[in-house]
């Protein structure tokens, strides 16, 4: 059973969680919430699901990521052993002091997020915290008045989202215009958007002494979503700084004024700050953790979701950001720019599989992993001719174009880490997009345009009456088993494809 969330939440989304739950449990506060949840479990499952009288119950579906025995063994101890002697002084006192500490780090969080928190479960938590603490106090107020930011309307009606995903739609958007020539006619669209880039970057690090507080660099980053949520994201801040630096090449009385260099330089410092040893890019923070310690993952539904790790997404994303600021900038930290483009532009190599992929972890999945090593490579200056990698990658994506010219692959590569079709062969446009984005940038056209020209007419025979493309399956994945509803990415990519497209084939 794959979980739904319309956008996503990270690795320390989890450390922050563990706080929250510390506090909640630490403080004996779960006993009403575990009674709902039973409650609720009572009414929607009538018929037993052989759950552990010890462990929560859980639905054998969702056990994607079973806990070693080891782990299970050292959690019974805790439980029954060490938690009975944790209520009694003195030891209880020692208790007090880890809730005070707790709590001190939820309103840290709470207060640099401006009460939005990383994502919907660590919102939910939080409040209930500050709740707990004070229901009168101005902290839960601020909480209650940000809940409606967590509203999303769908087609099928209102829903609860993760979290949004605004400057990431609204950077793809831009490039998908862009690479369409359509500036002129979509001028006040490019303006504003251009406004809501420049004002999501973030202008300051975390308050006080961020670092004791576990938090990294964040001045000149892009988040996710906006600029009050505050957390910095390596591929967000590569993608913002793209689409800042391309929209201030064009005219002002266009597209608005240009963004000051002096924010291009701190977007730098954070791009160049979260590289990693290996020359990959995690998403958020850079890499502080053993690998081993994924071992004690306590989620059951999730893997890779305690500790950073690299992507290949997050390191196209910031080879491109960085090359498009070197083309304009050349002399701020050239040398530290190269060094970090050449180490990425390695580890992009190093990760590619065997038969020519590479695994996405944030779309699904191998279509969307190759489309991002395929534009970072690019990037780096390489073409058909003189890249074993971009040969490999475009037999690879010939070998999975269906019938109809299209692509269109399953949840389930993510989750069994194979490539899987979807059920019954059919297509999705928007990785018919990326394939063809990553056919037509790695050269294919040269060789033999005619797959491109096929996945072409698929786009286009699939557009709308009223020029919208039709929702298809989900294409956003994290952590192997979540699936992301990106609902704007229906019409971006094939905006975007189809503007490659008639720049390189038709125009020429």
């Amino acid at each position: 059973m794959v979980m739904t969330w319309q956008s996503t939440e990270a690795e320390n989304g989890y450390s922050i969680m563990v706080v929250l739950w510390a506090y909640l449990h630490g403080g004996n506060f779960c006993s009403l919430c575990w009674e709902f949840t039973n409650g609720m479990a009572a009414i929607q499952r009538p018929r037993n699901y052989g759950c552990s009288r010890i462990s929560p119950p859980f639905i054998q579906e969702d056990l994607y990521y079973p806990h070693p025995l080891m782990q299970d063994m050292l959690s019974g101890f805790l439980h029954h052993c060490a938690e009975p002697v944790l209520k009694r002084w003195p030891f209880s006192k020692l208790r007090e002091k880890a809730l005070g500490i707790a709590i001190e780090n939820v309103h840290y969080e709470d207060e640099n997020s401006r009460y939005l928190c990383i994502g919907c479960l660590e919102k939910v938590l939080s409040l209930l915290a500050c709740w707990i603490e004070d229901p009168n106090s101005e902290a839960y107020k601020c909480h209650l008045a940000r809940i409606p930011d967590y509203f999303w309307v769908a087609e099928d009606g209102l829903r609860m989202q993760s979290f949004g995903s605004q400057m990431w739609d609204a950077a793809f958007a831009i490039q998908a215009i862009l690479s369409a020539n359509l500036s002129e006619d979509y001028g006040p669209t490019l303006k504003k958007a251009h406004s809501f880039v420049k004002a999501s970057q973030v202008r300051e690090n975390p308050s006080g002494d961020y670092r004791k507080m576990y938090r990294h660099t964040s001045k000149g980053a892009w988040t996710f979503s906006m600029q009050d949520q505050g957390w910095q994201v390596s591929d967000c801040t590569a993608e913002g700084m793209k689409t800042a630096i391309l929209l201030s090449q064009m005219p002002q009385e266009l597209v608005g004024e240009k963004i000051e260099t002096e924010r291009l330089y701190d977007a730098v410092n954070v791009i160049l700050s979260l590289q990693s040893d290996g020359g990959g890019f995690p998403a958020w923070e850079p890499k502080r953790a053993y690998r081993w310690i994924e071992k004690l993952n306590p989620t059951e539904l999730f893997e890779d979701a305690l500790i950073e790790r690299d992507y290949v997404e997050c390191t196209s994303s910031a080879i491109q950001g960085l090359q498009i600021f070197k083309k304009f900038h050349p002399e701020h930290r050239r040398k530290e720019i190269e060094t970090c483009i050449a180490r990425a532009k390695q580890y992009i190599e190093n990760t590619q599989e065997s038969d020519g992929s590479w695994s996405g972890s944030w779309g699904i999945c191998y279509t969307y992993g190759t489309w991002f090593a395929v534009e970072g490579l690019v990037a780096c200056g390489v073409n058909y001719h003189n890249s074993p990698s971009l040969q490999k990658a475009c037999k690879f994506l010939l070998s999975k174009q269906l019938c109809d010219g299209g692509w269109g692959e399953s949840y389930l590569s993510s989750s069994n880490k194979v490539y899987t079709n979807i059920e019954g062969n059919r297509s999705n446009l928007v990785q018919t997009s990326w394939a063809l984005l990553s056919l037509i940038n790695a050269g294919q056209g040269e060789i033999d345009p005619l797959p491109i020209h096929r996945g072409m007419r698929r786009l286009i025979n699939s557009q709308m009456e009223d020029g919208d493309f039709p929702q298809q399956e989900i294409t956003g994945v994290f952590m192997k088993n979540c699936t992301l509803n990106y609902s704007s990415y229906r019409n971006i990519f094939p905006i975007w494809a189809l503007g490659e497209y008639r720049r390189r084939f038709l125009q020429t």
